[in-house]
């Protein structure tokens, strides 16, 4: 079983910056692929950015120029530098990852979530 846990979320003014943290433990043989998505209250679940094993990033158009993700292989953890915090940017943010259990295993996993909330 592989578990993930989120940190970092809370209340920040408008310009203002966040980092988020996601450290993944438990049966871990690698990391493919970790990302970062959000959900806004009555809207879906969309994806923000995410960063392979190998350092290639990929943002929504709509953090791009603002967001940073980055990763430390040897901590399993993936961060989330916020920055130009906007009010639309408010949302829970649940981190991602495909991760390697063993010999032709992988499986997708989902952080339980941390509240993100900029004020106007």
């Amino acid at each position: 079983q592989v578990q993930l846990v989120e940190s970092g979320g809370g209340l920040v003014q408008a310009g203002g910056s966040l980092r988020l943290s996601c450290a993944a433990s438990g049966s871990i043989f690698s990391i493919n692929v970790m990302g970062w998505y959000r959900q806004a209250p009555g809207k879906q679940r969309e994806w923000v950015a995410d960063i392979n094993s190998g350092g290639t990033t990929s943002y929504t158009p709509s953090v791009k120029g603002r967001f940073t993700i980055s990763r430390d292989n040897a901590k399993n953890t993936v961060y989330l530098q916020m920055d130009s915090l906007k009010p639309e940017d408010t949302a829970v943010y649940y981190c991602n990852a495909h991760v390697e259990t063993g010999f032709r295993a992988s499986a997708y996993y989902l952080g339980q979530g941390t509240q993100v909330t900029v004020s106007s």
